[in-house]
């Protein structure tokens, strides 16, 4: 009798981990830096292989349309992880108005905003941070005051603090690499820190299994200067960036395995992106547009536009290619709904798009601003999108005012080649509404 009790308590507590791993899946964001919609085979680069996200991809749905919330680094990690115009946390306005974040800055992420991390704290997840972070350096900002349990990473771009060339010896980026609060190398090698990152990501999968958690791997590549590990070095046809191209692609390959082996993947969704389009003025060791306009640093198509791959066995459709809208916006509230926890007492600007993800149906998406600093550049709508304001090439040269905006047929036209906005004044006038309705509404924001 005391045996069969003792079964039925442990069935009863097996039954309650699973249903509570059912409704609180994992979730892992793979968030590379300046690359391009054009550098994975998958989306149409001829030499660099890619061939683990391209299984990813197969294994799960593409989207073609998928935009970042900026077009550099702090604003769209602000963005990503609060669901929030980068404008309403206080990055893109005043003194950081059209730049990013830096090592003499004393600012940051604040910390009453809420992220993924501090949403998914609702249902006691495990979560940490991998990588870059970029939303502040000083202790106030840095994960663990964002719901992250532990970080290990750089804390800014990996071309930041950079010494001389003295005395004969190089200049070098003395940039720290941290594990929580604490710098454990400095100068950090930087031809390890992809493996690293990777090895720190996989350690954290495997120590968290029987919970729900959140892991946010942001690569501190393929920004530059460009660093790939012996193994990868000279791999490539494309060069050094496809050789840290190519790193990645492995990188990601060992988290898919790893869910896999631990019979994880069900419960898991893994998300692959990018913080903005490439550095084009990098030449050969900035990335590739493929078929948009422009880059990194500028509100065309190029600047915003990055591959995303969603990938859930048995919850995301294999094979599925999606063109619908979407932005990276939209990831704090599809994650929320997924793990059905409340949103924050907060403005958040993205929307659910877990029918989406499922292949259910079409989403009428909200109009998206390109925001640039505390001005509205350009609004995506439907098919359309208008240019009011346009910078080419990073750093930008002075903005160029448009009256009327530029106008393009994305769906025909996404390399934004042909103005239409002599064809269609009645679009204009639509557009132009909604954009001084979102001014309107955003109010004092927009006066940072």
């Amino acid at each position: 009798m005391k045996h069969l009790l003792t079964s039925a308590i442990f069935l009863f507590m097996s039954l309650s981990v699973m249903t509570q791993n059912i409704d609180a899946p994992n979730v892992i964001i793979i968030f590379v830096d300046d690359m391009g919609y054009g550098d994975l085979s998958c989306y149409g680069h001829p030499t660099i292989r890619t061939p683990h996200i391209d299984r990813m991809a197969n294994e799960g749905m593409r989207f073609t349309q998928f935009y970042v919330a900026a077009s550099v680094c702090t604003p769209s990690r602000a963005g990503l992880l609060t669901g929030r115009y980068p404008i309403r946390t206080g990055l893109v306005g005043g003194i950081m108005r059209g730049r990013v974040l830096f090592p003499n800055d004393d600012n940051g992420l604040q910390p009453d905003e809420v992220t993924i991390a501090k949403v998914l704290k609702q249902k006691d997840y495990k979560t940490m941070a991998v990588g870059k972070w970029h939303l502040g350096h000083l202790p106030q900002y840095l994960p663990m005051v964002h719901g992250f349990d532990d970080y290990f990473g750089i804390p800014y771009s990996n071309d930041m603090d950079y010494i001389p060339a003295k005395d004969g010896q190089p200049g070098y980026c003395n940039v720290p690499l941290m594990y929580n609060t604490d710098i454990i190398e400095r100068p950090a090698n930087q031809h390890t820190l992809t493996r690293r990152y990777t090895e720190e990501a996989v350690n954290f999968i495997k120590n968290n299994k029987e919970d729900p958690f959140f892991l946010y791997l942001a690569h501190s590549m393929p920004h530059i200067p460009l660093f790939a590990s012996s193994k990868f070095e000279g791999r490539s046809k494309r060069g050094l960036y496809g050789d840290v191209i190519e790193e990645l692609d492995w990188s990601t390959g060992q988290i898919l395995n790893t869910l896999k082996e631990l019979q994880l993947d069900k419960r898991t969704l893994v998300i692959f992106t990018s913080d903005n389009g490439p550095w084009l003025v990098q030449k050969q060791n900035g990335g590739s547009s493929g078929l948009l306009k422009d880059g990194k640093g500028t509100t065309w198509e190029g600047g915003q536009r990055v591959p995303m791959i969603a990938w859930w066995p048995g919850q995301v459709p294999e094979g599925e290619v999606n063109t619908s809208l979407s932005t990276s916006l939209d990831l704090l509230p599809t994650i929320a709904a997924i793990a059905e926890v409340d949103l924050p007492d907060k403005i958040i600007d993205g929307q659910n798009i877990v029918p989406l993800l499922r292949n259910e149906e079409a989403i009428d998406h909200a109009p998206f601003m390109f925001y640039r600093g505390n001005k509205i550049y350009a609004v995506r709508m439907g098919p359309w999108k208008a240019h009011f304001i346009t910078q080419t090439v990073y750093p930008s040269g002075p903005p160029q005012y448009h009256n009327p905006p530029l106008l393009y047929d994305l769906e025909n036209d996404p390399s934004e080649k042909y103005d239409l906005s002599a064809m269609h004044p009645d679009i204009i006038k639509t557009i132009t509404g909604v954009k001084t309705a979102h001014e309107k509404a955003m109010g004092d924001v927009l006066k940072n």
